[in-house]
């Protein structure tokens, strides 16, 4: 085996151009841990914001991004039990000490130190990757690691919103803002899966035909100034049971005028910037629901990759091209026209 490997990092906050492809040695597994190449690697709007610089977040520099992947089992080591070279894994993109009550009820993502890769510390997009063995799962037989790649971050991120925190139920209608980004995507498939009727936003033609063929019932243009009284419109003046927002202040005030009485607003993020406003009457006397979310439990991957097995959930390629590539890559997902994920492939 060669003795350095591809590594895309930045040293810097700023613009796409401050990305590099350096090379580095490759490491050797410490005990409990599992020596991975990485086979492909998705980004994600967080690759964005890492790379930008976020208030309150002080990065080690240089600083590699990429939260989540697919990769093949190199070398084991000791102590490492149930792997061996050549397997195929998904990388888990969330991390916590695992000894915490949350993690020990199996709600890891509420723990206090729980932290995302490419956020919190060093990434995925490399070619080699020495990461701890309760970080892996088996990639199932069958699956594509580049579509694989693009689900785990993302449909994790839906599920904790859209399930875990909003307890949205089939039968109720839910409004998934963003329908062709990522986790718009993961979040439509969601909750047409559980069997609620789901209304998607999206900026152009295309987009809005993307999001009706993840199941979306209906797609309105969020740049239409009135596109909430349309959503009421099709719920019969009641408005959506739940709203998953993640766009921000762009669509936040339609957000709220589109959510029904007793309805559970919950966001994971804010594209467009951090703060919003909320009308405080409109909030108690329909007794809403505004919730945050971050991620979501480890608890559920097994699940989510069954449903990708059996072909409920698919993954949502725009772009498979090389790690070389990244800054390409990120000029791409930042110009807004990306529909669904781009995927990189390191060591090309």
């Amino acid at each position: 085996m060669k003795s350095s490997m591809q590594v895309a990092q930045f040293a810097a906050h700023g613009a796409p151009d401050v990305l590099r492809i350096v090379e580095r040695p490759i490491p050797e597994p410490a005990a409990g841990e599992v020596l991975v190449r990485m086979l492909a690697v998705s980004l994600n709007h967080l690759d964005l914001w890492a790379r930008r610089g976020m208030p309150g977040l002080k990065l080690p520099m240089p600083f590699i991004p990429g939260s989540d992947g697919c990769g093949e089992v190199v070398a084991c080591g000791a102590g490492v039990e149930g792997w061996s070279a050549g397997q195929r894994v998904v990388v888990l993109p969330g991390a916590s000490s695992g000894t915490s009550a949350h993690d020990l009820a199996g709600n890891d993502f509420f723990s206090d130190d729980y932290q995302v890769r490419g956020e919190h510390f060093d990434g995925l997009d490399r070619e080699f990757l020495c990461i701890e063995s309760r970080y892996l799962l088996a990639l199932p037989e069958g699956l594509d690691p580049v579509q694989v790649a693009a689900i785990p971050l993302v449909f994790i991120t839906a599920w904790g919103a859209l399930i875990e925190r909003a307890k949205l139920k089939a039968g109720e209608t839910a409004l998934i803002l963003g329908g062709s980004s990522g986790v718009g995507s993961a979040g439509i498939q969601i909750a047409k899966d559980l069997g609620c009727w789901v209304i998607a936003t999206a900026g152009t033609e295309e987009k809005r035909a993307f999001s009706r063929s993840l199941g979306a019932d209906e797609v309105v243009d969020h740049h239409d100034p009135n596109w909430s009284k349309t959503v009421k419109a099709m719920t019969g003046g009641r408005g959506a049971d739940v709203v998953f927002e993640h766009v921000g202040p762009a669509t936040w005030a339609s957000s709220m005028r589109s959510l029904a009485r007793n309805g559970r607003l919950v966001t994971c993020g804010g594209t467009t910037g951090p703060e919003v406003s909320i009308l405080l009457p409109h909030l108690f006397i329909k007794n809403q629901s505004v919730l945050g979310s971050t991620m979501g439990p480890v608890r559920a991957y097994p699940e989510i990759l069954r449903k990708v097995t059996e072909g409920a959930y698919r993954p949502t390629l725009h772009e498979v091209m090389p790690l070389s590539q990244i800054v390409r890559a990120h000029e791409l997902l930042e110009g807004g026209q990306v529909v669904g994920k781009i995927v990189v492939v390191p060591g090309e």
